[in-house]
């Protein structure tokens, strides 16, 4: 991780130079469902913890639910049922990660969140065509880290793809 600090010259285009240097990095948010995945810390709105999620009749099947967050009514999508990995009951370090994309605003139920991290880009390659179904295309790469790989996912597809619909809040009257 590179630490931005003021230079002792005290000028703005050295302490620019150090922010150049860093465009080619991605600040990832990284949290497990079974394995490690990543999306941009840009498209993170929260991390909250698993409570109050309500049911709603006739959704699509990894469709949690919707909560109330502060009078905000957001849909929940359950990552782990929608990548098709065997079920886990949530669990004290379950979180649901509030994410931004397509304009729209959505849960992800994950079985926990990692960490906040900065890669180089080029430690990113595109995943490889084998392993993704037609249905995956959402996932854009792997990160590969000293110790671990991370998948990309993104959000922008994943909702795009789902045509999740996000139930609109009544005006203050009534409209």
């Amino acid at each position: 991780m590179a630490k931005i600090s003021l230079s002792s010259s005290g000028l703005a285009e050295d302490v620019l130079q150090g922010i150049r240097d860093e465009a080619d990095e991605l600040q990832l948010v990284t949290f497990t469902i079974g394995e490690q995945y990543g999306v941009p810390i840009s498209q993170v709105q929260e991390i909250i913890r698993v409570g109050g999620i309500t049911k709603v009749p006739n959704s699509l099947p990894y469709m949690e639910g919707v909560i109330n967050l502060r009078g905000r009514v957001l849909p929940v999508l359950n990552l782990r049922k929608r990548l098709k990995l065997p079920e886990k009951e949530i669990s004290q370090e379950s979180r649901i990660v509030v994410v931004e994309a397509s304009t729209k605003v959505i849960g992800l139920l994950v079985d926990a969140v990692s960490h906040v991290i900065k890669v180089s880009s080029d430690v990113v390659e595109r995943a490889p065509e084998e392993v993704l179904e037609v249905d995956s295309d959402y996932i854009t790469g792997v990160c590969k880290l000293k110790n671990r790989l991370v998948i990309l996912i993104d959000l922008e597809r994943l909702i795009r793809r789902e045509n999740i619909e996000i139930p609109q809040g009544e005006g203050r009257n009534g409209s």
